[in-house]
């Protein structure tokens, strides 16, 4: 379907990549994945042909249909919903249109009738009669209600555009679809019901992820951009991570072995190189010498950073109380008569199709919003720490460095002190000088992981915080996160972390009520595919 050749990209004088060949197939998953600013998404830009390469070539079958997520919520605000899907496929949009038109049309005239008659033809043929009822079931499966479906985009929740896009990218059976971080901002059951779309899905898929447990699910391939080279690997997230650390472990090694060898013959010929009987030998060893080589490692643009949360006095055994709480916002019932009562072993993840219910209810744990009715008691001995889904408040016209940020939030006031937390984060040298109101959205994401850190808290409540930040960010918060051994309160759209890290689920319903259960939320998936058989 698309075959690449030599291809290369310089950006402001530094090269991305360089003499890429690759060949992507139907029937495939290729997951691309690579550091912030390793050029993933550019890279998808330059297949679909937004974007100019600066030297190589992209042959794609001029037979085959292409469909790209947008990434422009207001590209399709004078359209409903439904119309935005069907867009998707543009040539069926078209001829609908204008077959409509004709119809509408009040001097209807013989050439106007040929016209409609072949248009009907061409609209059948596409699979018109049936576009609406294929893109509403697209648009159920993400998670988008019927009541939505002749909604003007203008009108719709930012979280619910992005499903609509996503929806516009799979609608029409394409023979090539190009998702760039098609999960952000979708609920588990709606990422479930992606998988389950892509996996069934004949065509070639390519997909730029931070995800590990959807790009595991899905990927047939792994297309790694790293060391300036963009690499294709069969399998998976996880074989190919296993791949990449033996390989770079063996390459480490016969590194390690070269270098004894190096210094063992530099030995030699520095102790008998002036003996007359061991001259001869000193000389073989110094052309020897001269053959061998210690291959470099290419430096990578991936960093690691470092999560560990330690709280600054251990929890009593009351930890949190909520007893019928309730909260409606516009007359609409976010939440109702919410009881539950968390343990001193309880790590919760709060789930819901509505995340507007979710973020209202951290903003009430927090005391940031007030409740119509109900009580919060948290247990008198614990403190909590809370990363909120939105964090611009804590940036936007902030004129401070990230240091004097990080102060704000500490007692100790010292740099050496807090830059600790911020080099956990990687954050070091002179960037921690770099003004916070400049920061990308992954910056400030680890900032505020940094002052989360920091906060000594015995109760972390983080309301997405995986978004905005790359593969290797979101392991080390899942270490983290795992590893506290106090309470914890967070949502997730990272089905492995909240695997891992959650040992009950708390989901609002529809009506504002909860479903409460003390299991892995794996277990409770599987609950409820027993409770709920298709």
């Amino acid at each position: 379907m698309i075959t690449v050749e030599n291809l290369s990209l310089q950006y402001g004088g530094q090269v991305l990549f360089s003499q890429v060949d690759l060949q992507f197939d139907a029937g495939n998953c290729y997951g691309i994945i690579g550091a912030n600013g390793a050029g993933k998404s550019t890279f998808l830009k330059i297949l679909s042909g937004e974007v100019d390469s600066t030297g190589g070539h992209v042959y794609i079958d001029p037979r085959a249909r292409m469909s790209v997520l947008k990434q422009n919520q207001s590209m399709y605000d004078a359209y409903s919903v439904m119309d935005t899907v069907i867009m998707g496929n543009q040539r069926l949009y078209d001829v609908g249109k204008e077959k409509d038109a004709i119809y509408e049309k009040p001097d209807f005239s013989d050439e106007d009738g040929i016209r409609a008659s072949e248009l009907e033809e061409e609209y059948a043929e596409l699979g018109g009669w049936e576009a609406e009822s294929d893109a509403g079931r697209i648009l159920q499966g993400l998670g988008v209600d019927v009541q939505f479906f002749y909604t003007p985009m203008s009108a719709m929740d930012p979280r619910l555009k992005v499903k609509v896009l996503l929806a516009q990218a799979l609608f029409g059976k394409p023979d090539i679809i190009l998702l760039d971080e098609p999960t952000n901002n979708l609920d588990l059951p709606s990422v479930v019901w992606l998988e389950d779309f892509l996996l069934d899905y004949e065509g070639t898929v390519l997909v730029v992820s931070h995800d590990r447990y959807f790009l595991n699910n899905v990927c047939t391939h792994i297309v790694d951009i790293d060391y300036g080279k963009i690499k294709m690997y069969v399998g998976n997230y996880d074989f190919w991570y296993e791949s990449s650390q033996l390989i770079q472990k063996l390459v480490k090694d016969q590194n390690k072995k070269a270098q004894q060898k190096i210094e063992e013959l530099q030995s030699f010929i520095r102790r008998f190189s002036a003996n007359k009987s061991k001259s001869r030998q000193a000389t073989s060893r110094r052309k020897l010498l001269e053959k061998i080589s210690v291959e470099q490692l290419p430096a990578s643009s991936r960093r690691y950073p470092w999560v560990g949360f330690k709280a600054e006095r251990e929890p009593g055994k009351d930890r949190l109380f909520v007893t019928e709480l309730s909260k409606s916002v516009d007359g609409v019932p976010l939440l109702k008569d919410v009881s539950f009562i968390m343990g001193k072993e309880d790590k919760i993840a709060v789930i819901s199709r509505n995340e507007l219910a979710v973020t209202m209810l951290f903003k009430l744990l927090m005391g940031e919003e007030e409740p119509d009715s109900g009580s919060i008691k948290w247990g008198v001995s614990t403190t909590q720490g809370y990363m909120p889904t939105d964090n611009s408040a804590f940036f936007d016209g902030c004129e401070l460095s990230i240091m004097d940020w990080m102060r704000q939030f500490s007692a100790d006031k010292r740099e050496s002190y807090l830059r600790t937390f911020l080099g956990r984060m990687l954050f070091s040298g002179d960037e921690v000088y770099k003004p916070v109101n400049v920061l990308s959205g992954g910056e400030r994401v680890r900032c505020m992981i940094s002052k989360l850190m920091l906060s000594g808290a015995s109760v972390l409540l983080l309301d997405q915080p995986t978004n905005h930040l790359d593969l290797e960010s979101i392991a080390a918060l899942n270490n983290g996160l795992a590893a506290f051994p106090y309470n914890v309160i967070f949502s997730s759209h990272d089905h492995q972390l909240t695997q891992t890290v959650a040992n009950r689920i708390i989901e609002i319903n529809a009506d504002g009520s909860i479903t409460d259960r003390v299991c892995s939320y794996d277990e409770y998936v599987h609950l409820n595919e027993l409770q709920n058989p298709q």
